[in-house]
C-alpha cells in the first residue's frame, strides 16, 4: 500500500481508538478487535463487525439501559466498524500479495 495511505490509516486508527472520548480508549480498542469487550458489549460489537445491517433498535436500547450514554453506543458502534473494515482491508491486501507471490513463481 502507498506510504501516504498508510499514515492516514494509522491517523485514523489512532484518533478512533486512542484519542479523547467518552468511552474509554481501551473499551474502543477491544471493540476493534472484537476481544475482551465488557459481557453486555459483546452481542452488539458481534453484530457490528459482522453483520451491521442487523443491528436494531432494540440492540441500542438494551446499552442504554445498562447505562451507557447515546455517545459511548456511538462510539463503540465506530470503532467496531473501523475494526472490521480494517480487518477485511488486511485480509484483501493479504489476497492480492499472495497472487503477487504465486504469479512471480
Amino acid at each position: 500500500m502507498d506510504s501516504k495511505y498508510c499514515y492516514k490509516l494509522e491517523d485514523l486508527r489512532s484518533r478512533l481508538l486512542e484519542g479523547p472520548g467518552v468511552l474509554d480508549s481501551e473499551v474502543r480498542q477491544a471493540a476493534a478487535k472484537g476481544a475482551d469487550v465488557p459481557p453486555e458489549l459483546v452481542h452488539y460489537v458481534d453484530t457490528v463487525r459482522r453483520h451491521a445491517y442487523k443491528v436494531t433498535d432494540e440492540d441500542v436500547q438494551a446499552l442504554l439501559d445498562a447505562g451507557y450514554s447515546e455517545d459511548q453506543v456511538f462510539e463503540l458502534t465506530v470503532a467496531a466498524a473501523y475494526g472490521a473494515a480494517r480487518d477485511r482491508l488486511e485480509a484483501g491486501l493479504d489476497a492480492i500479495r499472495s497472487h503477487r507471490l504465486d504469479v512471480d513463481q
